[in-house]
């Protein structure tokens, strides 16, 4: 039998790992392919009651570890901790089981940049609530996709009608905004603006310290407090 010469067998071996790749890009994760952030600044909505908003392309890319791609499909949110009922709820299940709220809400960044965007989303306090608070919890603690985290305190979350946001200036959240959910921390530094939230955890543990915390980053993250 015939050799099959080793550059065809290398032209064979890249051509297979572009359609791999390929797949996993536009086929694998169905929601990405409308994603591009300059095609939704021309649907957006910019002004909102009088007031003008800013655009999902004026936002500053420093997450961790890039922005995270998850399929809505496969999509869980899990809320566990001092709960009575822990909770395992679908994108869809959010969208359409759950009241939907709408807020204009401004992100203070610690670089020095802000945004004000009008989000749609969930309170946290129904997610809560529905699962049943054990008596003693005190924190609010909000896991990522890419391994970030960080808390709240309970009081907080439950005053101020905290939203989960999965939908800005009236377009569904893109990957690079936090799809499927964004946390829309009120009043506090970007950094508890917690992006790709796939778990909440309810907690009696206020000293609990997320990404930024362990690094010095102020507890409270409020936005009139120095870091």
């Amino acid at each position: 039998m015939e050799r099959i010469p080793p550059v065809i067998i290398v032209v064979i071996l890249i051509f297979t790992a572009i359609i791999a790749f390929s797949i996993l890009v536009w086929g694998g994760l169905p929601l990405r392919q409308d994603r591009n952030i300059s095609a939704l600044t021309q649907v957006e909505v910019r002004d909102y009651e009088g007031a003008r908003l800013s655009s999902l392309a004026d936002f500053r890319e420093n997450s961790i570890r890039g922005p995270q791609y998850l399929s809505a499909e496969a999509y869980r949110l899990e809320i566990g901790g001092l709960v009575r009922n822990p909770r395992s709820l679908s994108y869809d299940e959010i969208l359409t089981r759950v009241p939907q709220y709408e807020k204009k809400v401004t992100l203070f960044c610690v670089e020095g940049w802000d945004v004000t965007i009008l989000w749609e989303g969930v309170r946290v306090k129904d997610l809560l609530v529905d699962a049943g608070i054990v008596p003693g919890a005190n924190t609010v603690i909000f896991h990522a996709a890419d391994g970030y985290s960080t808390s709240l305190p309970l009081d907080y979350i439950l005053e101020r009608d905290i939203l989960l946001a999965h939908t800005m200036n009236r377009v569904r959240l893109p990957a690079e905004r936090g799809f499927p959910l964004q946390l829309v921390a009120e009043d506090r530094w970007g950094y508890k603006w917690i992006k790709w939230v796939t778990r909440i955890q309810v907690s009696d543990d206020p000293s609990y310290q997320g990404y930024w915390e362990q690094r010095g980053f102020s507890q409270s993250g409020e936005v009139r407090k120095r870091l």
